[in-house]
């Protein structure tokens, strides 16, 4: 039985995990790192030199503040409006522009291309990959980048694994993140016609703690 995305719930789940940020995150400087350690692994090379970039469940916008410090027009979405607001307030002065919306909703619904899309543990991870990809590739200009990370799968628990919000007691929000080995992600972009894809998990800089699943592809072209 596939996954039933209620677009509702999953926004006020994700509302209810914005309003819980503290000020200090927002207010922290522009960072960009595909990792959950700090100083770790790679940073936005993986995108190559993109003149333009969407990110795909864009969260506190440090990722996007940290592009547009180079110079990259960049763009983010994000399916919760506490989430956007509170982006926009601090962000706006860096020339980042922020949508409210749904992630199939948005690149169904708009004409932009991009050089680059990414998600650093946000909608990639959350949304169905075989909705999401063909999408992504529509709005990627040739030769553009797909690039996202998120922890890797438990061993043996493949596929939509569903998700309470904060425990098991309280009102019944969830939503779904979906996990695959990495040559099953890499055989994903590929049918959805993705070329020269990489898919690997990047130990953590501690032996034995979660290392983080890092995918990129491109698409045809240039």
């Amino acid at each position: 039985m596939p996954a039933q995305h209620d677009i509702a719930s999953e926004r006020e789940l994700w509302d209810t995990y914005a309003a819980g940020i503290k000020d200090d995150v927002f207010d922290a400087g522009p960072v960009f790192r595909w990792t959950q350690y700090a100083d770790h692994g790679p940073g936005p090379e993986l995108l190559g030199s993109p003149a333009s970039a969407l990110e795909i469940g864009c969260g506190t916008g440090r990722a996007l503040a940290a592009l547009a410090g180079r110079g990259v027009r960049v763009t983010g979405v994000d399916l919760s409006p506490v989430m956007v607001e509170r982006v926009s307030e601090c962000r706006g002065q860096t020339g980042v522009r922020i949508h409210c919306a749904e992630v199939l909703e948005y690149l169904s619904g708009t004409d932009e291309t991009w050089d680059a899309v990414y998600s650093v543990f946000g909608a990639a991870w959350f949304t169905d990959p075989l909705k999401l990809r063909p999408l992504v590739l529509s709005r990627l200009n040739p030769g553009g980048v797909l690039a996202f990370s998120h922890p890797p799968a438990i061993p043996g628990a493949y596929g939509p694994q569903g998700m309470y919000k904060g425990g098991f007691a309280g009102k019944a929000l969830y939503t779904y993140r979906y996990s695959y080995t990495p040559r099953r992600w890499a055989g994903l972009l590929r049918r959805s016609g993705f070329e020269s894809v990489e898919a690997a998990v990047l130990d953590a800089p501690t032996e034995g703690h979660i290392g983080t699943l890092i995918v990129t592809g491109k698409a045809p072209g240039a």
